[in-house]
Formats: C-alpha cells, structure tokens, sequence
C-alpha cells in the first residue's frame, strides 16, 4: 500500500520547538513517528512506542536529548538505545526504540520510513519554503478523510479546477479543455501547460476589467509519495500564441506552491502546502489574499475527495470510466505501482 523507501513529509519545521513539552506526533503510512529537539536544535525521529510494552513515547517527557518513559521510567537516547531501566542495573538486549533517518529541507520536515541505508537526502523533491529570501509564502495544514492515491489523482489532474474550484480558483470553463505534456521520472510525473486567454479568477475578479484576459504558464513537478511542485506565473494574454507553448506575455504575477500529501493510513492524508509570488512581482495584500483562498480551494476539495471516499467505500469494485484528463493520474499512479511491486519483489526474495 505504501511505499518504504521514500521520504514522507512530516510538517513544516516550526511545528517542532525545544520546548520541555515540543514531543510532536505524526501517523505516516500507518505508523506513529515521535519528533522532537535536543537541546542543540538537531531533530530527532522516533517510533513512538516503548519497547518494554509499547507505552507511546509522546506521553513521556524530555531529560536533555532524551526521552523518558512515563510507563515505567525507561529513558532512551535519541539513538533509540535505552540508557536507564529504573530498578535494573543491566538494560536489557533489545531495549531500543526505532529511530528513522530525518532531514530538514526547505522548510519541511522528511521521514524516511524504509532501510536507513538508502536513505538518500538527494531523493527529497525540489522545492521552495517560506525561508527563502526570493520569495513571499504562507503555510498552512489540512487533514483530509481519503486515500492518498486519490489525491494523487486529484493532483495530476488540475481540470478539475473549473467544477471544483468555481468560487476561488476558476474564472471560466477552460481548465476543462487543458492539454497537457506529462515527462516520466523515476519517481515522479513533469508536466507544463498553458491556459489561455482566460478572465481572471474568482477570487481576484474583483481588481480587474470585465474584459481582462490572461495566460497562466503551469509547470508541474509531483513524486512519489505525493508531491506537487506547482509553479503559476501569470501573464497577459498573448495574442496568437500556440496552445501548447508558454505564453511570452508580459509577466503580471510568479507564483509558486510546494504541497506535500502524507498518507496517515489507508483512509486519510495530511496536507502540508505553502503558495506565494516572487519578491519580484509581489503587491500588497495579494499573498494575504492568495493564502486565504488556498485555504478555501482546498476546503472545496476536500469536500469532493472525501465525498468520493465515502462512495469508492459504499461501491467497491464498481465499475470506472476513464476519460481524456485521466492521463496525468495514471502516469502517476503507474509510477507508484512500480516502485510497489519493486518493494513487494525484493520482500520476496529476501
């Protein structure tokens, strides 16, 4: 169901403080991972679990870079290994909590869930946080009751936007008539687009023209597990230009969105996402405005997608229709699968 051997977003990194009580818990792809700091700074990430009776770790407290069971008082390093058993002066073989390899980049936090051996800081998705100088940003976090694979698909395939999104994001029915050009990755899809001559979006209609037209440069980049790297520049409509080449009209607003989805279990994700403009063509109170919507949009997804749950889970084995926007989510999801059934292989011959 999930793949081990990738890199899972556990939040944004100001979520986890030095604080005594900063013990920060996230359920990913089923299993419960315990972050915290040392005193230093350095994060620490752990199976959430004692080892003497499976006692979660989270209800315990810090004691310097360790953490004390408050079951019944092991106390454990950050390497996992147990240093005190109260009552006991040997510890006992086999008193180590699983630590998991855990990388701090571009502002997100990443888990590696499989071998601590492969895991390979170079895998983690490109991307730009709120830290970078070049940029205005605001984060923010939602839970969404569905499955992650029908967020990919939700992700892959942004025609959706004129019927889902009609009273944020959409300005007319075009997004429904995209042609997109999906790249293969080993571990991923890259697509670009152009949407063109469309009025602006219902959120910002309100600060143009009625006759305002625009062209949006879409460039795309998701990985596996389920990450959209989505950049939005919007220009000013270009007169003649090819369906599917970018518009070389002047550049009104460059947007830029990172957007992690991490499986809790079988049934629901967190979604850890950011969108913004370049310093350069930032304007005051539109990053407000963006951020405000984003929030909206994805609250209109979520309606959709867990809408769509619960109909998969009251239908199962129905039948499905593909249709022409299904490109995107099949590449996507054919990308999964291999990496899947390559896990579910080296399992077996193991």
């Amino acid at each position: 169901m999930f793949v081990r051997n990738a890199w899972y977003c556990a939040g944004w990194d100001e979520a986890v403080g030095i604080g005594a009580n900063d013990l920060v818990v996230r359920q990913i792809a089923g299993r419960s991972i315990l972050l915290y700091r040392t005193g230093e700074g350095r994060l620490v990430a752990m199976e959430d679990r004692c080892p003497h009776r499976s006692a979660p770790l989270s209800l315990g407290r810090k004691e310097g870079d360790a953490i004390r069971c408050m079951y019944h008082g092991m106390l454990f390093g950050p390497d996992g290994a147990c240093r005190q058993v109260p009552g006991m002066d040997r510890i006992p073989e086999g008193a180590v909590a699983a630590t998991l390899p855990v990388v701090e980049k571009d502002n997100w936090i990443w888990v590696w869930l499989g071998d601590p051996a492969r895991a390979d800081p170079e895998l983690i998705c490109f991307a730009i946080g709120p830290s970078d100088p070049d940029w205005v940003l605001r984060t923010s976090h939602l839970r969404v009751d569905t499955g992650y694979r029908e967020e990919i698909a939700n992700l892959a395939d942004l025609s959706h936007v004129s019927w889902v999104h009609g009273l944020t994001f959409a300005g007319s029915d075009d997004w429904g008539y995209i042609k997109p050009r999906h790249r293969l990755n080993p571990r991923g899809i890259e697509t670009r687009y152009c949407v063109r001559g469309v009025p602006a979006p219902a959120f910002a209609r309100h600060l143009f023209a009625d006759d305002a037209r625009f062209d949006i440069n879409v460039h795309v980049r998701m990985t596996v597990p389920c990450n959209f790297i989505l950049s939005f520049a919007v220009h000013e409509a270009e007169a003649g230009g090819a369906p599917n080449e970018p518009s070389r009209g002047k550049l009104l607003l460059d947007t830029f969105s990172s957007q992690a989805v991490t499986p809790r279990d079988a049934g629901s994700v967190d979604y850890y996402f950011s969108w913004g403009t370049s310093r350069e063509t930032n304007f005051p109170g539109i990053v407000d405005l963006m951020h405000r919507t984003n929030m909206d949009a994805f609250l209109e997804d979520k309606r959709i997608l867990e809408g769509q749950r619960a109909r998969l889970l009251q239908y199962p084995g129905a039948p499905q229709v593909d249709i022409v926007h299904d490109a995107g989510p099949g590449r996507m999801l054919w990308v999964l699968d291999q990496l899947l059934a390559e896990e579910a292989a080296e399992a077996g011959a193991a």
